[in-house]
C-alpha cells in the first residue's frame, strides 16, 4: 500500500521498486524476460500487480537475447531483467551483443544496498564498470528519487540515434526506499545530441559523385534496417539503377528477388556483390562500417573507389575506410535527401549511365550463382533443407540464427523480401543467440510464423529457453542444422589446418537426442535424414500451432560455405568453391 502524506497537496509516498515498475509502464514496455534474486526481489513484488507481462527465462543470457530477438523484429526497446552479481554479468554477452549490432535494449540490474557497495558484498559486482565500454550509457541509481528520470532516459538514450543497449543498475536500498513518482515532462541530457537530419551541401557533393561514377555501388548495411530506410532504399536503387549489395545485417532491407540486387558481400558473401564493391569506382555506404568481413584486407579493398559515408554514428564515419564525402545522418532523411536531389538533377537532363557496369555484374551473377553440390551418398544437404524451409515458411515468416555455417547458408538460401525478417548475431557472432532470439520474436510479433533456425552447437547452449517457450505458450519453430560438429570451426581446420579435428566432434546424432530433448521440454519433436522427408516435414512443423517444434535435420557432415575469402587476405582472393577461383577481370567492362 502507497503511504499517504498529511497535509493538503500531499503527494503518495511509495517504494523505489513500485516508482520503478511505474516507470516501466511509463516507458510504453510491455514485455520483459528476466528472472528474480534477491537484489533485485524488491522490483518484482510490486511487478506481480503490474499490466507487465514479465517472461520469466532459465537463464539472464536467454532474458538478453530475447530482448534482442524482441527489439530486433519489432523496432521496440527491448527489456531484460537480473539480479546482482552473477545475474548481471550473465547479460554481458547480449549486452555486448546489442551494441555490436545496434539493437534498442534497456537492461535493469539488481544492485547490492547502497552502503554495502564496494565491500565485496554477497553478489555484488561492479556490473556499471564492466559494461561501461558496450553499452551507449549506464546509470547506477542508489536515490529512489532518480528512478522515473533515470528509466525516462535509458529509453530514449537507447532508441535514438544509433540504438543501443542502455543498463539501469538499482541498488536494493533504493527500492526499499519510500519516494515519490514523479514522470519527467522533458528530458536534459547535455552531450547527447544525435544528428539526423544530413547537411544539404554533403548531399549535392554525393549526388555529385553518383553521376559522375561508371561503376557505383550501393553498399547497404543494418542502419538500413534500423532506420526503417527499406521503402526508401527501394525508390533510390530503382531510380538510380545502381546495383546493390546488403549485408549479413541487412538482409531482407532490399529483396533477394530485385534484378539490382547481387547479394551479401563479404567473407561468404556472393561472387557478384564481392565484385560490385571490388571494382566499382564509387561505394555509397548507407549505415554499413566497412567491417572486416566485409572488407577483407583492408589494404586492398575496392582500390578503385571514391566513398560516400552515410551514418548516423559520426564515429564510424573515416573509421576503417576514408571517406571522400561524409554524411551524418539517419540513414531513411539521408536516402529520401539524396532521392530528391538526384530527382531534380533528373529534371535537369542529368542521369548516371551504369549500363556497361550494371551488365558486367549481371554477367557474374548468372556466372557465379549460389549454388551447392547434392552429396553424392544420397545424405541430406543442409542448404537444400534452408532452400526448401525458406521456400514453405516464405518471406512473411521471421528467421533467427545462431552463428556458424547454418547462419550463412540461412543468409544465402533462404529468400528474403522484407526488412526485419532476419534477425542474427552479426558482429559478436554469439553462438546461442537463435533460440532465445526467436523467443523474444514471437512474443514481439505473435502473429508471426517464427524459425530459429540453428547448429547442433549453438542450441545446445540455449536450449533451455524452450521450457520457458512451452510454459508461456510461445510457439517458435527450431530447424536444427545438425552436423555432429562444430561446423564452421571444422571447415577451417579441413582447409587450413589438415584436416586435423581437435575437438570438434559433438557426437550430436547420438547424445543428446533431440527429438527426445524436445519431447521432454514439452514440445513437438521431429527428426529428418532424407531429402525425400524434407517438405513434409517442414509442412508438419507449419502446421503445429500451439506448441513448440523442434526438427532435428540431420544433415551431410562435411557440407562447406561457399563462397569464401580467407580471413586476412584480398577480397580478390575469393574462392566459388574448394578448387575454382572466380575471374572478374575489369578488361570485362
Amino acid at each position: 500500500m502507497a503511504e499517504q502524506d498529511s497535509g493538503p497537496g500531499a503527494e503518495a509516498r511509495i517504494t523505489g521498486a513500485q516508482s520503478l515498475v511505474t516507470s516501466l509502464e511509463s516507458a510504453g514496455v510491455e514485455d520483459i524476460f528476466g528472472i528474480p534474486g534477491g537484489a533485485i526481489l524488491p522490483a518484482y513484488d510490486p511487478l506481480f500487480d503490474s499490466k507487465i507481462r514479465h517472461i520469466l527465462v532459465r537463464h539472464e543470457q536467454g532474458a538478453g537475447h530475447a530482448a534482442q530477438g524482441y527489439a530486433a523484429a519489432t523496432g521496440k526497446v527491448g527489456v531484460c531483467m537480473a539480479t546482482s552479481g552473477p545475474g548481471a554479468t550473465n547479460l554481458v554477452t547480449p549486452i555486448a551483443d546489442a551494441h555490436m549490432d545496434s539493437l534498442p535494449m534497456v537492461a535493469i540490474t539488481g544492485q547490492v544496498g547502497a552502503s554495502m557497495i564496494g565491500t565485496d558484498a554477497f553478489q555484488e559486482a561492479d556490473i556499471r564498470g564492466i559494461t561501461m565500454p558496450i553499452t551507449k550509457h549506464n546509470f547506477l541509481v542508489t536515490d529512489p528519487a532518480e528512478i522515473p528520470q533515470t528509466i525516462a532516459e535509458a529509453f530514449h538514450i537507447a532508441s535514438t540515434g544509433r540504438p543501443g543497449p542502455v543498463l539501469v543498475d538499482v541498488a536494493k536500498s533504493a527500492l526499499q526506499a519510500m519516494t515519490t513518482f514523479r514522470w519527467p515532462t522533458e528530458l536534459n541530457l547535455p552531450g547527447y545530441r544525435p544528428v539526423t537530419r544530413p547537411h544539404s551541401k554533403q548531399i549535392r557533393e554525393a549526388s555529385k559523385l553518383i553521376l559522375e561514377a561508371r561503376r557505383p555501388v550501393l553498399y547497404v548495411g543494418g542502419g538500413v534496417i534500423r532506420s526503417g530506410a527499406a521503402k526508401e532504399l527501394r525508390v533510390l536503387a530503382e531510380a538510380t539503377g545502381m546495383p546493390v549489395v546488403t549485408t549479413l545485417m541487412a538482409r531482407g532491407a532490399f529483396p533477394d528477388s530485385h534484378p539490382q540486387h547481387l547479394g551479401m558481400p563479404g567473407m561468404h558473401g556472393t561472387v557478384a556483390a564481392v565484385a560490385g564493391l571490388q571494382k566499382s569506382d564509387l561505394i555509397i555506404s548507407l549505415g554499413a562500417r566497412f567491417d572486416d568481413r566485409v572488407t577483407g584486407n583492408l589494404d586492398s579493398f575496392a582500390p578503385g573507389a571514391q566513398v560516400i559515408h552515410a551514418d548516423i554514428d559520426p564515429a564510424e564515419i573515416g573509421k576503417n575506410r576514408h571517406a571522400d564525402v561524409p554524411i551524418v545522418g539517419d540513414a531513411r532523411e539521408v536516402i529520401a535527401d539524396l532521392i530528391i536531389a538526384l530527382n531534380a538533377e533528373a529534371e535537369q537532363g542529368n542521369r548516371g549511365d551504369y549500363e556497361s557496369w550494371v551488365a558486367f555484374l549481371a554477367g557474374i551473377k548468372k556466372q557465379y550463382p549460389v549454388a551447392y553440390d547434392a552429396p553424392t551418398d544420397g545424405s541430406l544437404s543442409p542448404q537444400y533443407v534452408l532452400e526448401r524451409l525458406g521456400r514453405i515458411a516464405g518471406p512473411e515468416a521471421i528467421y533467427c540464427s545462431g552463428v556458424g555455417q547454418h547462419q550463412m547458408w540461412a543468409a544465402h538460401f533462404v529468400g528474403y523480401e522484407n526488412p526485419n525478417t532476419w534477425i542474427n548475431s552479426g558482429g559478436l557472432g554469439t553462438m546461442g543467440f537463435s533460440v532465445p532470439a526467436a523467443m523474444g520474436a514471437k512474443v514481439g510479433r505473435p502473429d508471426s510464423t517464427v524459425w530459429s533456425i540453428d547448429g547442433d552447437g549453438c542450441f545446445q547452449m540455449t536450449n533451455q529457453e524452450l521450457a520457458t517457450c512451452a510454459i508461456n505458450d510461445i510457439p517458435i519453430k527450431v530447424a536444427i542444422i545438425n552436423n555432429e560438429s562444430l561446423g564452421m570451426v571444422r571447415q577451417w581446420q579441413t582447409l587450413f589446418y589438415n584436416e586435423r579435428y581437435s575437438n570438434t566432434d559433438l557426437h550430436s546424432k547420438r547424445i543428446p537426442d533431440f527429438v527426445k530433448l524436445a519431447d521432454a521440454y514439452g514440445c513437438v519433436g521431429l527428426a529428418c535424414d532424407s531429402p525425400d522427408d524434407v517438405d513434409a516435414t517442414i509442412e508438419k512443423a507449419m502446421s503445429i500451432d500451439d506448441q513448440p517444434v523442434v526438427v532435428d535435420f540431420r544433415v551431410h557432415r562435411d557440407a562447406m560455405v561457399w563462397p569464401m575469402v580467407a580471413a586476412g587476405t584480398s577480397n580478390d582472393e575469393i574462392k566459388y568453391a574448394r578448387d575454382l577461383a572466380p575471374k572478374f577481370d575489369e578488361d570485362d567492362l
